[in-house]
């Protein structure tokens, strides 16, 4: 919590620093108000990064030059998924200020040099994996703001898609947020200690079994419990399955006459 503290202390004095840079170098202005929290490694929960490929109008390299003159022994990871991009969306009716998502701003800016896209299209300009190009071509063009006319008109996006930006769209407010579908984080979080914990239960059966050469199975389940209680509650029937797994990969063997009875294999 301490480092989380000092981080944004830091990240401010950092933003105020940049704003001076850019003042004595005007060359090296970006062109747009670009506002970068720099936070440390470890101190903060981990997210997906990508290696999204900007428009030209989002120039963000600016900051790495600034941050450069600071330091050199810092590598700076950009977590596009946390950006917030107010760009302006000129319609035919008026003009409206659209609150995105930095995947959101990227896509809709391809429309500025393009009338049509194809989804491949979209895809190789961004660089973006499909789980994300689908969620914000969703976003854009079949939620409730549609920003961009998807072809064919349906409520999915496929890879054989078209999209054209919409010059009619229109609505009452002069300042739109809009929003990206959620991803199931918490399916995702399950999966993920459901692996982590197969692996943990393996090393740990393995492990019993390596020191002990034969055990029944009662007892090296016991065992198994006893020793992964320290990190989790343990099932029983996951146990069961873990182990019929190690035999199937040549890990462990039942005794031909006592099929209750694991032998390890070297």
């Amino acid at each position: 919590m301490e480092g989380m503290v000092t981080d944004l202390t830091l990240a401010r004095e950092n933003q105020n620093h940049f704003q001076e840079y850019l003042s004595n170098n005007p060359a090296a202005s970006p062109g747009i108000d670009l506002t970068v929290t720099v936070l440390t490694t470890g101190f903060w929960p981990s997210y997906k990064s990508s290696d999204l490929c900007l428009p030209v109008e989002m120039c963000v390299e600016v900051f790495k030059e600034f941050y450069q003159t600071k330091t050199k022994h810092r590598k700076l990871t950009w977590i596009y998924s946390l950006g917030t991009c107010n760009i302006n969306g000129k319609f035919d009716s008026k003009t409206i200020e659209l609150i995105l998502g930095t995947y959101q701003a990227a896509a809709l800016l391809l429309f500025n040099s393009s009338d049509r896209l194809s989804y491949s299209e979209i895809k190789s300009q961004l660089n973006l994996a499909d789980d994300d190009l689908v969620r914000l071509l969703q976003s854009l063009s079949c939620a409730k703001y549609k920003i961009l006319i998807k072809e064919p008109s349906n409520r999915t996006v496929s890879s054989s898609d078209h999209f054209e930006f919409n010059s009619k769209f229109t609505d009452r407010m002069r300042r739109i947020r809009v929003p990206l579908p959620p991803v199931d984080e918490r399916k995702k979080v399950v999966e993920d200690v459901d692996k982590d914990r197969r692996y943990a239960i393996d090393a740990c059966i393995v492990r019993i079994m390596k020191s002990r050469k034969v055990l029944p199975h009662q007892q090296l389940v016991l065992e198994c419990v006893e020793q992964l209680s320290r990190m989790f509650k343990p099932d029983f029937k996951a146990i069961k399955k873990r182990i019929e797994d190690l035999i199937t990969r040549d890990y462990l063997e039942r005794d031909k006459e006592n099929p209750n009875l694991f032998k390890y294999l070297a």
